[in-house]
């Protein structure tokens, strides 16, 4: 029997209140078993192709499901942002998936005016990946390997650019894969 990734909640951000602050992701939070199998699903690129995270295969991918109404989300894009223009390249991508309704007539002024920049557009408006991956809540998201396995998964709002995630990401990013203990447990430094 697999052992299933550990989901890590993190209430602050869940919370949908401005008030509170995002809290730091720290590779703490992605506690997991074993890399374990996506379902497939597919999406929309910024140009209308249809796309699913095996097109990402050699790179580590931090798939973030989200959506225009979800305050979290909100909070936590800058980050995101800012983590594709430090680490994006050809050993990593940042996949901010929006599942609004309204596809790209909601999604693309949405960004512009957060100012996002290095941000590529993703679009799931049928909501395929809500339906294969079964979040709780938005935003989720998931850490997934240079084969195409998920690592961790993490519910609510980060502060993904933290150095403690962006050194966390840079050793996953140069080693391929997560830096695994004899009990098959995801070496965090922690």
């Amino acid at each position: 029997m697999t052992a299933r990734p550990a989901v890590v909640e993190l209430s602050a951000g869940m919370s949908g209140g401005s008030a509170a602050p995002i809290p730091a992701a720290g590779p703490e939070r992605f506690k997991s078993g074993e890399p374990e199998a996506l379902p497939a699903f597919s999406f929309v690129d910024g140009e209308g192709r249809r796309t699913e995270i095996k097109d990402f295969a050699g790179r580590v991918v931090l798939l973030n499901l989200w959506a225009t109404w979800c305050g979290p989300c909100v909070k936590e894009m800058p980050s995101l942002d800012r983590l594709q223009g430090m680490l994006g390249g050809p050993g990593f991508e940042v996949v901010a998936l929006s599942v609004d309704r309204g596809g790209r007539d909601t999604v693309e002024p949405f960004l512009k005016k957060l100012g996002v920049q290095n941000l590529g557009l993703y679009l799931d408006a049928p909501s395929a990946s809500m339906s294969a991956l079964k979040p709780r809540g938005l935003p989720t998201t998931l850490l997934i390997d240079a084969d195409g396995r998920q690592l961790g998964r993490m519910e609510g709002a980060a502060e993904w650019d933290s150095p403690e995630m962006v050194a966390f990401l840079k050793k996953l990013i140069n080693r391929g894969g997560p830096a695994r203990d004899r009990g098959g447990m995801m070496k965090t430094g922690g």
